[in-house]
C-alpha cells in the first residue's frame, strides 16, 4: 500500500473524504478513497453539540479507534489537541498511533481565536518525539476566522509548525487562486485545503495543492439529502436513488466479523 506520506507525493492532489460516523467510513473505503478522515464538525453536530470546544473528543477518538481497522489510512481532526499541555497532546497522538492512526490534523486557534504560534509549535514538538511516524498536519487557522488574513501572516506561522517538525500545512478558508499559489509556494510543506467552492481538484493541483478535503461538506449534503428524500415522500414526487438495504447491511457485517477475527 503506498504510505499516507506518500499519498501527498503524488502527481494528482489527494482527495480525503471526511466521515462523522463508522458507516460513511466504510462508504468512503468502499468506494476507494485511498484514506479517509474525521470532521469535528459532522461528529459534534451529529450529537447535538457545536463544533470547536473540545465536546467530540470522546466520539472523535472512538470513531478514530473503529475507522483504524479499514483498509484504509485514517487521520484525525483532534481540534487544538484537547489540552494546552504539549506533553498531553503528544501522548493522546501516541495512543493513536498505536492504534494505526496515519495522521493528525491540529489547529492553531481555540474559541474561535488564534492562539500563539509557540504554543502550536511546542505540540508539534512533542508530538513529532514521541510518535515519528505520525503525519502531522498542522492547521493554520488565519483566513478561517479572519484574523491577521494574509499570506505573509500565514506563511510566517507555517514556516513556524515546518521549523517544529509538522508533515503538512492545512490552510481552510482560502479560496483565492493567487492566495493558494503564493502560499503553496512558500512553504516547503504539502499544502492541505477544504473542498473549493469553484475550483476542481485539477485546478488546485496546478496552484500547488497536495491534498483536498471535504471537510464537513458531506456531513452538511447529507442532512440535505436526507429532508429532501422525507419531502419528496411526502409531497409524492419520485424517491431518490439510494443504495440498498440488503448491501450496507452486508457492508457491516462484514466489517463486523473481520473485526472479530
Amino acid at each position: 500500500m503506498t504510505t499516507f506520506r506518500e499519498l501527498h507525493e503524488q502527481s494528482a492532489p489527494l482527495v480525503l473524504p471526511n466521515a462523522w460516523d463508522l458507516g460513511f467510513a466504510l462508504a468512503f473505503a468502499d468506494a476507494g478513497f485511498a484514506a479517509v478522515g474525521t470532521t469535528s464538525f459532522g461528529v459534534a453536530a451529529s450529537a447535538g453539540l457545536p463544533d470547536g470546544d473540545g465536546s467530540s473528543r470522546t466520539a472523535t477518538l472512538a470513531l478514530a479507534a473503529e475507522m483504524c481497522r479499514l483498509p484504509v489510512h485514517v487521520t484525525a481532526d483532534i481540534e487544538d489537541g484537547y489540552s494546552d499541555d504539549p506533553g498531553a497532546v503528544a501522548g493522546l497522538v501516541a495512543e493513536l498511533a498505536g492504534q494505526g492512526l496515519a495522521g493528525v490534523n491540529l489547529e492553531d486557534s481555540a474559541a474561535g481565536r488564534l492562539v500563539d504560534p509557540a504554543v502550536v509549535a511546542a505540540k508539534v514538538a512533542a508530538i513529532r518525539l514521541r510518535s515519528p511516524a505520525m503525519f502531522v498536519n498542522a492547521r493554520v487557522d488565519n483566513f478561517w476566522f479572519g484574523e491577521q488574513a494574509s499570506v505573509e501572516e500565514v506563511l510566517q506561522r507555517a514556516r513556524t509548525y515546518a521549523d517544529a517538525g509538522a508533515d503538512g500545512i492545512f490552510v481552510p478558508g482560502l479560496v483565492q487562486p493567487d492566495d493558494i499559489r503564493r502560499i503553496a509556494a512558500g512553504t516547503p510543506l504539502p499544502l492541505n485545503v477544504l473542498a473549493h467552492p469553484t475550483l476542481s481538484v485539477v485546478e488546485l493541483g496546478a496552484l500547488g495543492v497536495r491534498r483536498v478535503s471535504s471537510g464537513s461538506l458531506p456531513y452538511r449534503a447529507a442532512v440535505d439529502a436526507a429532508v429532501n428524500a422525507v419531502q419528496a415522500l411526502q409531497g409524492g414526487s419520485p424517491l431518490p436513488a439510494a443504495t440498498a438495504y440488503a448491501d450496507m447491511q452486508a457492508r457491516l457485517v462484514a466489517f463486523r466479523r473481520h473485526r472479530a477475527g
